[in-house]
């Protein structure tokens, strides 16, 4: 199983924006409560984005049995009771938190609109994406590394999560084609396996980040170490798809 990471304190400013990492240290995350200002407004939605965004912090930082209502409830505008009635309970809320962070990562790659990139290029940005994407939302990450030690559990319940991931499959499945098509991608490759292979490529730069650091006393997330495990993803990546008489000539 993977070992755990810190998470940093920054976050990017989408509503439901998880932890954003730095270079591999971490302070800890602010535990003070958001301050109201004026009149409660009646915002059921912005209450519930707020509430999974805070939520997705506690559970990706302490665990589905570390995390605490209380916790979430007390960092932002919602009472607990409200927590309940949205969400079902702390299950109900970690699932949500969960379908939200691969709806993070998956509408970023359909921002990339790489349908309109030659096969060979567009698969370069769905490696550095991938990367990009893992490195800046350390809590997708330690998500997925907690919901395997659930043995996908929760999952299971979820049709939103597995149609988000169908869009994922067919974005590389088309690039794919195109490249084989085209005669610069080798035939015979399964999709699902390619996508295995970049995310594994890129989930271990951030889950493993601070054993191997402290192990071989170098910092893997200094902006130089990512830089070049970035290239290094995708040049593995383009050796093994991309034919040899088609691969990029330095």
């Amino acid at each position: 199983m993977y070992e755990m990471v810190r998470s940093s304190q920054s976050r990017p400013p989408a509503a439901r924006r998880a932890l954003k990492s730095s270079s591999g240290r971490a302070p800890a995350l602010s535990s003070k409560p958001r301050r109201a200002t004026g009149k409660r407004v009646q915002d059921p939605e912005g209450t519930q984005r707020d509430i999974l965004e805070i939520a997705l912090e506690e559970f990706a930082l302490n665990g589905l049995s570390g995390a605490r209502i209380d916790e979430i409830a007390a960092r932002t505008r919602a009472s607990k009771r409200m927590i309940y009635y949205y969400f079902g309970g702390k299950d109900g809320l970690y699932l949500r938190a969960l379908e939200n962070a691969y709806l993070t990562v998956r509408e970023g790659e359909a921002a990339l609109d790489v349908e309109h990139l030659p096969p060979i290029e567009a698969l370069r940005r769905l490696v550095e994406f991938t990367f990009d994407h893992h490195h800046r939302h350390e809590a997708f990450i330690r998500m997925v590394m907690i919901e395997n030690i659930h043995h996908g559990a929760y999952l299971d319940r979820s049709p939103a999560i597995r149609q988000q991931n169908a869009s994922a499959i067919a974005t590389i499945s088309r690039v794919y084609q195109r490249g084989v098509e085209s005669k610069v991608f080798r035939p015979g490759l399964e999709p699902v396996e390619l996508h295995w292979q970049i995310s594994a490529l890129c989930f271990f730069n951030v889950s493993n980040r601070a054993t191997f650091s402290k192990i071989f006393g170098r910092n893997f997330g200094a902006p130089k170490a990512l830089a070049a495990l970035k290239r290094n993803a995708v040049e593995m990546v383009e050796r093994y798809v991309v034919r040899s008489a088609a691969l990029p000539q330095d």
